[in-house]
């Protein structure tokens, strides 16, 4: 809801305050403003003028030169508006002015010919396209005759005006309307409501013996009013009504229907004009269309109805479809002469269902849907009518053509002010109460220590002891409710064991150069499965999506390699993203799905670029793995992993590894199978996953600190050679056992198979640091400690040493 401050000052004086202080207060209130908007965006030396003359441009035959009056002085102006012509009032910016988008006018020559300013549209001030007149949609704006060159254009188009824009919540329908904004504007500055006045002369001739009325469908409409205006006069608006009308981002038409855009944002009622004499036969009946039936709209499209859509007829045919949009067959033009003017009060729920099978949705169908005033009803009709007879020239015919049958009773609320203080944990006093209800203007009597109030119809919100509850905590302040802490046994917050360890392992990702990315838990049929660590019977959707999200997945994997495959598509070739989530193995016993929490990572393309230094290194097997043992170290569990030999369907036989925790298998990791990544479009690529629930449900075994070494340790190599199926991870735990307690660390550093190595075997050499923090070791202590690994190598390895 846009909401003009300068029509506002019509209902409310609110001038005492700024504009922000007055959108602070209404949303301190309870009806946010998103913002506001300066009309005149700082626009400043912008006149009206007249052109005296207007030739083409002897060198442009898109370009005219016009001699513009602009108070007094003759200027010379070069403009290419197909609707230039001499003769007219338009709109100048003159050397020096700032047009909005920060367009500076200068003095300049086109094609030869001088130029000082530019005869401007309504866009070029900042106007939005979709509310300008259809007329100078295309062209410079022509102003009426009326005006006096070298007055200020801005004044005149009604720019010097500051719009505040509404977000509206779904229960404050009553602020749909300028008067509604002025009652809430009124109660929260304590002003009173400056109603318009309603008097015009009514014709000798009644309206009931031009027009007949009959309301089949009364359920849906039980209240419908049609006044009828003689010898109106189509034209364009004057120029205060279209200047209105755009500040509320609304196109002016013409005189009729701008009247009835114009009160339908005044008073929240939506009105529809008819052509009297396009009815035909001079009679109105409400009903529900016919199967099938058709109806042209305003919109010019041809709709197909439904046998419950409400739509108001001539009898015949459909002419409107109700509370939703007029038809073409009976629609205002040049040559009306009567009008039908429709107030009517339709049922929310029959509008809304209408709007929605038909795909259309306006002004008036927000309203109806909400809920209109009914109390509203006869006098927006009244008030159009006057407007017709002062702007349209129109007798209005006496009395009005109307079914009735709505309920208008005001709604009794009846409250305790202990009531409402309990609820707020407040102490406002009875009068205060009785007070705000008076600043609200809800009719209220203090009786018997109650209050006792009659909900006006306006406010269709207020329904229960809650509204009026929160009427008066809003208006009295919510800044105004104490603060005051639950006394209650409670205990402080914090993050659990789990919560904490699940930080850590994103922590060291993101550290070691990952991204998070958070993926679909949907997977279609053939990915749910694919690189499970365990498998389960799928959890199908009921009505899924799609066939691509139609199953619960069971590894986070598949659609982590989406995610790549999504940005080495678009050039971004290495990719390291990570994701901690929720696979889905089977049902549990109280029906719902088992959630199992996992990490999983992808890695591809470049691990270390540094162009400068001349530095690559392509992610492999070995970084994974780093990246892996690096988590366990941060959670404590470093000693107690293993790595072993894998076979896992979609992966590189060859470089797929199981992840040990203790005794259980806990995850796995490798190189995506070649065939696999070709098919997903990607270079070499590595994945890993573990059971990250059964990861932090283990608990690290309790840290000890060791003092700095003040003896030296004693390093050993040797080079073994051994079958080529022999894991290197078999030959440490052998040397770690036979080492005893004086072998601190054993480290691979080098694999070679080739010349001087036999066929079918392969040569791995370890280094063995030898150290005893209590004393200086001897030689013999240490060669009798290597003998011992040595004997235990090639009795359980059948290893050799090479020579």
């Amino acid at each position: 809801m846009l909401v003009s401050t300068n029509w506002l000052s019509k209902y409310v004086d609110w001038n005492e305050l700024s504009v922000e202080e007055l959108a602070e207060k209404i949303t301190r209130a309870g009806i946010e403003v998103d913002g506001i908007i300066d009309r005149s965006f700082g626009m400043d030396n912008i006149v009206i003028g007249y052109v005296t003359d207007c030739v083409k441009h002897p060198e442009a035959d898109k370009l005219h030169i016009c001699q513009v009056d602009v108070g007094g002085e003759i200027t010379q102006i070069i403009c290419g508006a197909p609707n230039i012509a001499a003769g007219q009032k338009v709109i100048v910016a003159r050397p020096g002015a700032v047009l909005p988008g920060g367009m500076k006018i200068k003095k300049a020559k086109l094609r030869g010919e001088e130029s000082n300013g530019m005869i401007c549209s309504l866009q070029e001030l900042g106007i939005e396209g979709k509310v300008v007149p259809k007329a100078y949609a295309e062209g410079i704006y022509v102003l009426p005759n009326d005006v006096q060159a070298g007055e200020s254009a801005l004044t005149h188009l009604g720019l010097y005006d500051q719009v505040m824009e509404f977000d509206l919540t779904p229960n404050r329908s009553d602020a749909l309307s300028m008067l509604g904004v002025a009652y809430e504007v009124g109660a929260i500055l304590s002003k009173d409501i400056k109603l318009p006045a309603i008097s015009f002369e009514e014709s000798s001739e009644k309206a009931q013996d031009y027009l007949k009325l009959a309301v089949e469908a009364q359920e849906d409409n039980p209240m419908y009013i049609a006044k009828v205006v003689k010898n109106v006069k189509v034209a364009e608006s004057p120029q205060w009504l279209q200047n209105t009308l755009m500040s509320a981002g609304i196109r002016p038409h013409n005189n009729i229907v701008d009247i009835t855009n114009y009160v339908l944002l005044e008073y929240g009622q939506p009105l529809h004009a008819f052509d009297y004499d396009r009815l035909e036969t001079k009679e109105i009946v409400v009903r529900h269309a016919r199967e099938c039936e058709k109806i042209v709209t305003l919109d010019q499209a041809e709709r197909t109805l439904n046998g419950h859509q409400l739509v108001i007829t001539n009898g015949v045919e459909p002419v409107a479809l109700a509370g939703v949009m007029g038809g073409a067959n009976s629609e205002v033009h040049e040559g009306t002469a009567t009008v039908v003017i429709e107030s009517a009060y339709f049922a929310p729920s029959s509008v809304r269902r209408t709007s929605k099978e038909v795909g259309l949705r306006s002004d008036a169908s927000t309203r109806f849907e909400k809920g209109v005033d009914p109390n509203r009803v006869a006098e927006a009709a009244e008030r159009a009518a006057q407007l017709m007879a002062e702007l349209a020239g129109g007798e209005v015919l006496e009395g009005s053509v109307q079914f009735d049958e709505l309920d208008k009773t005001a709604e009794r609320i009846i409250l305790s002010p202990d009531y409402v203080n309990n609820r707020l944990g407040m102490k406002i006093p009875m009068d205060e109460m009785k007070s705000i209800m008076d600043r609200l203007q809800i009719p209220t009597e203090a009786i018997n220590g109650q209050l006792v109030m009659d909900i006006p119809t306006r406010r269709q919100d207020l329904r229960i002891k809650e509204d009026i509850i929160e009427e008066i905590a809003r208006l009295y302040g919510y800044d105004e409710i104490p603060k005051t802490l639950p006394v209650v046994e409670s205990t402080p917050g914090g993050l659990t064991p789990y919560q904490a360890k699940r930080r850590i392992v994103r922590r060291f990702l993101e550290a070691a150069g990952l991204s998070q990315a958070l993926t679909y838990s949907l997977a279609s049929p053939k990915d749910a499965q694919a690189f499970a660590l365990e498998t389960a019977p799928v959890t199908e959707l009921l009505m899924p999506m799609s066939e691509e999200r139609s199953v619960l997945r069971q590894s986070l994997i598949p659609h982590l390699l989406d995610a790549a495959t999504y940005n080495t598509a678009r050039r971004n070739e290495s990719v390291a993203l990570y994701e901690t989530g929720s696979v889905f193995l089977g049902i549990e016993e109280d029906g719902l799905p088992k959630e199992v929490e996992h990490v999983a990572a992808v890695l591809t393309g470049k691990w270390v670029h540094h162009a400068w230094q001349g530095e690559t290194k392509k992610v492999d097997f070995f970084v994974m793995k780093g990246i892996v043992e690096g988590l366990f170290e941060q959670l404590g569990l470093l000693e107690r992993i293993q790595f072993t030999k894998a076979t896992v369907e979609g992966m590189h036989p060859g470089r797929t590894a199981t992840v040990w925790l203790g005794d259980q298998a806990v995850g796995m990791l490798g190189q995506v199978h070649p065939t696999v990544q070709n098919q997903r479009d990607l270079q070499e690529t590595y994945v890993m996953e573990m059971n990250l629930r059964v990861i932090m449900e283990t608990a690290a075994e309790e840290l000890f600190y060791e003092p700095v070494p003040r003896y030296p340790s004693i390093s050993r190599d040797i080079a073994l050679v051994v079958d080529r199926d022999t894991s290197a991870a078999n030959l440490q735990a052998i040397i770690l056992q036979a080492g005893g307690k004086l072998l601190k660390t054993v480290q691979l550093f080098d694999l070679y198979e080739g010349k001087n190595v036999e066929e079918g075997k392969k040569s791995l050499a370890f280094s063995l640091t030898y150290f005893d923090p209590e004393r200086t070791l001897t030689d013999e202590e240490v060669v009798n400690a290597h003998k011992k690994v040595l004997d235990a190598l090639t009795v359980q390895a059948n290893a050799q040493l090479r020579s």
